[in-house]
């Protein structure tokens, strides 16, 4: 039995053991649900989980005089968790791709954007393009990984979801505002009206247990900005990168860094969904009666 199909077994396991006491009262449902709901997501961050546990570890025990510089052996365990990852198939190779688009374009941003000081990495490294150590995709593909895992983990279906070319174009646009904001007009507001034109009559549907769930897309992308800004926190705290605004010393990232974030996930999830096509969640309750009928 492979280590997928061993957690997979321990879960059952679970489910055999705490069901019965699930049952007992609406509470006692509404509190295995939470604790579901909590083990998923920690699942889903598994790549997340792992590369911030890499940066503050090494941050605290990293040897000043170690012979392999702390960004160089970032870069190579960024590199074995995914390789582990797909070996041990908690991911799958389409996703795979995705994050490794992700990855590319995550890169190039870095690239222009430390040319132009928005941010800088301080410490020496050899494996590295310019000034941007290359260990920071794999940072970007963390969003990625999460979207894609919790995808599958959650049965993510849509309601009225926008027509598939509109979050397309969204995504460019956001893209390309990340570099021309630096020569004209910042279109940020722009693309927060967009977005909300687009989502804000769309819900996602998920099932942390048996029973499906629902949510305003908007919430669900604005809190996962929130999660993603308190891990550039620890980012930063870290010594991985620093803002000009950290070049004394450590302070908290503006909050307002939380809109780049909510930009920077909604390129993610439109990657994500070339692997994963936004289903109908109509469409997959039908297809579900149908399953259930034969």
């Amino acid at each position: 039995m492979n280590l997928k199909d061993r957690i997979k077994a321990a879960v059952a396991a679970l489910d055999v053991w705490a069901r019965p006491w699930a049952r007992r009262s609406r509470w006692h449902g509404y509190a295995y649900e939470f604790l579901l709901f909590g083990l998923k997501q920690a699942w889903a961050c598994l790549f997340g989980g792992l590369m911030l546990a890499l940066l503050v570890g090494t941050k605290l025990l990293w040897p000043e005089h170690a012979p392999l510089a702390r960004y160089d052996f970032l870069v190579i365990a960024s590199v074995a968790i995914q390789a582990a990852l797909l070996a041990l198939k908690l991911e799958r190779w389409d996703e795979a791709l995705v994050i490794f688009m992700f990855h590319v374009v995550g890169t190039v941003m870095e690239l222009f954007k430390t040319a132009h000081g928005s941010w800088i990495y301080p410490e020496p490294s050899l494996l590295r393009i310019g000034g941007v150590p290359l260990f920071t995709g794999f940072m970007y593909a963390c969003v990625g990984s999460y979207i894609a895992r919790i995808w599958r983990l959650f049965d993510i279906t849509f309601e009225r979801y926008p027509p598939f070319w509109t979050t397309h174009i969204l995504a460019v646009l956001i893209y390309a505002n990340f570099f021309t904001h630096h020569y004209v007009t910042d279109i940020r507001l722009g693309l927060f009206a967009l977005s909300a034109l687009l989502f804000g009559r769309t819900w996602f549907v998920f099932t942390p247990d048996r029973t499906p769930r629902r949510m305003p897309m908007l919430m669900g992308a604005v809190l996962v900005s929130l999660f993603i800004w308190f891990a550039e926190n620890l980012g930063t705290f870290a010594g991985a990168w620093i803002y000009p605004s950290q070049s004394a010393g450590w302070r908290m990232v503006p909050i307002e860094k939380m809109g780049a974030w909510y930009l920077l996930m909604l390129i993610s999830f439109v990657l994500v969904t070339l692997v994963h096509r936004p289903v109908d969640a109509c469409v997959a309750r039908i297809r579900q009666g149908i399953r259930v009928a034969a």
